[in-house]
């Protein structure tokens, strides 16, 4: 059975055939035993920002090498505008390539280092200098051409490597892991100036990163990997709110999720409790079930809030104990337990809730339709997209 039920991936994360510019089918990547890759496949259009979200080891980078060049697939296909890269040579795929480490001649101005891929190509020397002008005012960098790297700032850097890839202007630009060497502010800095870059040149930017924020902030789609396979792509608003699975569900953003089992497609028990659920085709009575519930989704309400307040048509209710009350000024997160030991979080505008106190007793609510549904889980899945 398929391990969302209820939520699935929009039909717009399988990219149509006329708006794809790459096209990865059936990749894999073994390093003796370890399989790095796993059977995949995946569409690319042609001017969108799409990341490569995911832990550790989940495959990310080594997918990104493949595509550029760095390493060869152990079988599959890597297609770029219909035509088979995986025998041409990095330099020979008009693609270029950022890293988190900045990787300038430390030798070189700034004006040289972007002008070094033109250098090696030979590249006319008026048409070179008119190319590196233009990059120069596109990162902001004009008063700084003729510095050397060390008297740039990390940021600074950064936007010197972004323009050397950008010079000899590729149709597609890799991006791994750029900005996770800069501090926070720095790196909202620039994630901005990626989106307006990308919204400019309309090029085609492949991006890693294991940083969720940051993903959602810079992409039009996100592909999250798991063990070498894509196990959730779309845009970051479809992927947070109907994830096709647990694991997406808890890695992407915070979720509470209540062990039940179906009554009927419509109906779950929960702990003795009947709750109502999304139509489900396809559940059987019996049937393990987990549903998901985002923090932001849930209300927390003190026994006289729930009693002066009947409960509206379409939503469920739980009791529950308060066990910590975390005020972040603007919102408010309350952590609490149910009888049988189910931990939730709800979070609230602070202006919207009446404090509360560790071991009040509460009434957690959410509407039906704001749970997702699954049946097909597992629970080092969920523990797993949750750690660090």
């Amino acid at each position: 059975m398929n391990a969302v039920l209820q939520a699935s991936a929009h039909p717009e994360a399988t990219a149509p055939a006329s708006d794809t510019l790459v096209s990865l089918r059936h990749l894999h990547k073994h390093y003796g035993d370890f399989v790095a890759v796993d059977d995949l496949s995946l569409d690319i259009r042609d001017g969108e920002f799409l990341t490569f979200l995911g832990s550790s080891g989940s495959g990310k980078t080594t997918t990104l090498s493949m595509l550029a060049g760095f390493e060869t697939p152990s079988s599959g296909d890597i297609l770029v505008g219909g035509r088979s890269l995986v025998k041409v040579p990095p330099h020979k795929r008009d693609i270029g390539m950022v890293f988190q480490r900045y990787s300038l001649f430390p030798h070189l101005s700034v004006r040289d280092n972007i002008a070094f891929p033109l250098t090696i190509r030979k590249q006319d020397a008026g048409e070179r200098q008119r190319r590196v002008d233009d990059m120069l005012r596109l990162v902001q960098l004009e008063k700084f051409a003729h510095r050397r790297p060390a008297h740039l700032s990390g940021g600074q850097q950064q936007r010197v490597a972004i323009a050397r890839a950008l010079v000899y202007e590729p149709r597609i630009l890799l991006m791994d892991e750029p900005l996770g060497a800069l501090d926070k502010k720095l790196r909202e800095d620039l994630q901005d100036e990626l989106r307006h870059l990308h919204r400019r040149l309309g090029i085609t930017i492949v991006y890693v990163t294991h940083d969720q924020e940051e993903a959602m902030r810079l992409s039009q789609r996100i592909a999250i990997f798991s063990y070498g396979k894509i196990v959730g792509l779309g845009s970051g608003y479809e992927l947070y709110q109907n994830p096709p699975n647990a694991f997406v569900a808890s890695f992407l953003g915070n979720s509470n999720f209540l062990a039940c089992r179906a009554s009927s497609q419509h109906s779950a028990d929960f702990a003795g409790q009947t709750l109502a659920m999304r139509h489900t085709p396809g559940v059987r009575a019996g049937q393990a079930l987990m549903l998901m519930v985002r923090p932001e989704k849930a209300l927390a309400l003190d026994p006289q809030q729930a009693a002066a307040t009947p409960l509206p048509v379409g939503w469920n209710e739980i009791g529950a104990t308060v066990e910590e009350v975390v005020f972040l000024g603007e919102s408010l997160t309350c952590s609490v337990i149910t009888a049988e030991g189910s931990r939730m979080t709800v979070k609230s505008l602070s202006s919207q809730v009446l404090p509360l106190q560790n071991g009040d007793s509460v009434r957690v609510r959410w509407q039906v339709e704001d749970a997702c549904v699954y049946s097909d889980w597992k629970a080092e899945d969920i523990q797993r997209s949750t750690a660090p």
